[in-house]
């Protein structure tokens, strides 16, 4: 994924992009920043691994963690709108998952739930995907592209 291509159209719409991250601990967030200009459209990202920081820094509800469990869609979304609400983004994107290795809370290694909060929207979208039990850095890098993915094919609309 070309990180450079997402930073240049976000700059061309005037959006700014914010991230919530658990599983991939910061990955995402390296990813954006590793292009020189990155400070034009990326605000902040927030690494949120345990359930507390979730809720503190995101406004995470706890019922919903307790419901669905954190890696869980509507964490996932939870997350995204928590980041673009604390942060000046117009665009957010959440990351959730199991990098292994093993499963967790019956969620098998490599499940992992995304979340996108669009202020032009006015929408959440999320959604998993099973990238199966690959090894920790491969679900953290893999997790990482789809993510990039997604901002991609939102800027791109």
């Amino acid at each position: 994924m070309r990180v450079d291509e997402i930073l240049a159209k976000a700059k061309a719409a005037q959006r700014i992009i914010s991230t919530a991250e658990s599983c991939t601990g910061g990955v995402l967030s390296s990813a954006l920043t590793a292009v020189a200009g990155a400070s034009e459209v990326f605000d902040r990202g927030f690494v949120t691994y345990s359930n507390v920081a979730k809720v503190d820094l995101l406004g995470v509800s706890m019922i919903t963690i307790e419901r669905d469990g954190a890696v869980s869609e509507a964490v996932a979304r939870e997350m995204a709108d928590g980041a673009q609400r604390n942060s000046n983004a117009h665009i957010a994107i959440s990351i959730t998952g199991v990098a292994g290795p093993g499963s967790s809370n019956q969620k098998p290694e490599g499940r992992v739930c995304f979340g996108l909060s669009d202020v032009s929207e006015r929408s959440t979208l999320s959604e998993t995907i099973d990238f199966g039990p690959l090894g920790r850095d491969q679900v953290r890098k893999a997790a990482c592209e789809h993510a990039l993915e997604m901002l991609l094919n939102r800027l791109n609309r």
